[in-house]
């Protein structure tokens, strides 16, 4: 790795364990907002990598975005999350948007004065988006929109919400809509079994008033849209699990140098070597397939999609694999709230559940296979 994405890890890792790792366990047990997570973050400028200098940002690329998220979920999986759905909850509008919805929607958000979060899945709706029922209707020059998105990531903290709506039988748009938008509503706080401290909630759309401003370009493509920009949001929930899988090794390889049974430290018994051994394997063989997608998302190489379907698929697995033999390794401690091995097992479960399901990744990939095998 370039030394200049090296010392930005290491600045990354620094602020993490001084600023974010603090916090993290009692985030988790009181279930709130990262606070002091977020303040740390927005003082490095964090929240504005992806973006240009004309909108406030730094302008970072994807690599750069991804190592972020692995050195801050590394140690609070909740941060990671709560700084890359800001950047997703925005691509569409870098992407696609007006210079005029732009300046309107980004600025705030790199600053981290404002939030974002992005708006797909229903109540009956998870990987199948064609099946969206919330309705946005053209009034004038406004458009009307109704439905209910359920599991939202920085909801309700957001400030804005990238809704994928229903704009004809067939036709769909992105539209940003602002939580102050009259008709907007929020449901309760979900009570999770991990990433306790990302707010999640309904958002709640009751013929919610949006400028036509605020549409995404076209409002009949905009599924073609948030297609368009499922490969980097799956390749930061990838660096996501592969930040956990990492602290989770890094605590468990600390546990065992330092803890002693039958006169000798626990990292001389030979089987407990031997799960290292794997837990080491599976960090490096996942990191070298997510960066290998990176490079590939980078350079607009067609074969991305498949190649993110596979890292976020490994990524998360191995991280599932590398958090439970980590807490195992704990012993009856990794079991307690003592050690931060038991909340990462809890945080990186989902990893394997949102951003499409691992099982909907292994069907891009294999749908990806035989469509080669056809061509050949």
């Amino acid at each position: 790795m370039d030394t200049e994405y090296q010392d930005f890890r290491d600045s990354v890792r620094k602020l993490a364990a001084d600023r974010i790792a603090p916090h993290a366990a009692d985030v988790d047990d009181k279930e709130r907002f990262p606070e002091e997570a977020w303040q740390a973050l927005r003082e490095a400028d964090l929240p504005g990598l992806p973006y240009g200098e004309k909108l406030g940002g730094s302008g970072g690329d994807l690599l750069s975005q991804v190592i972020a998220v692995e050195e801050v979920a590394a140690v609070c999986g909740s941060s990671a999350l709560v700084l890359l759905v800001n950047w997703a909850g925005t691509s569409t509008v870098v992407s696609h948007g007006s210079d005029e919805l732009l300046e309107e929607v980004v600025p705030g958000v790199a600053s981290g004065e404002a939030g974002a979060a992005w708006c797909m899945t229903e109540p009956t709706v998870g990987s199948d988006l064609s099946g969206i029922k919330t309705a946005a209707k053209q009034d004038g020059g406004d458009w009307i929109l109704n439905g209910q998105k359920r599991f939202i990531s920085n909801a309700p903290w957001a400030d804005w919400y990238a809704v994928l709506a229903r704009s004809g039988e067939r036709d769909f748009g992105v539209f940003m809509v602002h939580r102050d938008d009259p008709g907007v509503s929020f449901g309760p706080h979900e009570k999770k079994m991990g990433m306790r401290g990302s707010p999640t909630a309904d958002v709640i759309l009751e013929d919610a008033r949006i400028p036509a401003r605020r549409v995404v370009n076209d409002p009949k493509r905009g599924y073609s849209y948030i297609n368009g920009e499922l490969n980097v949001s799956r390749a930061l929930i990838a660096a996501q699990a592969l930040g956990i899988a990492q602290g989770a090794f890094d605590q468990a390889v600390s546990y065992t140098a330092e803890r002693e049974q039958f006169g000798q430290s626990l990292s001389r018994f030979q089987m407990l070597r031997g799960m290292v051994a794997d837990m080491a394997v599976k960090i490096e063989s996942a990191r070298a397939l997510l960066y290998d997608a990176v490079a590939l998302i980078s350079a607009g190489d067609p074969r991305a999609r498949s190649r993110v379907s596979m890292a976020k698929l490994l990524c998360s697995d191995n991280a599932m694999s590398v958090a439970t033999d980590a807490l195992q390794l704990h012993g009856g401690y990794g079991f307690t709230r003592e050690y931060p091995v038991e909340r990462m097992m809890r945080d990186v479960k989902i990893t394997q559940i949102y951003e499409g399901t691992n099982q909907i990744q292994r069907l891009v990939i294999a749908k990806d296979v035989y469509a080669k095998q056809v061509r050949s």
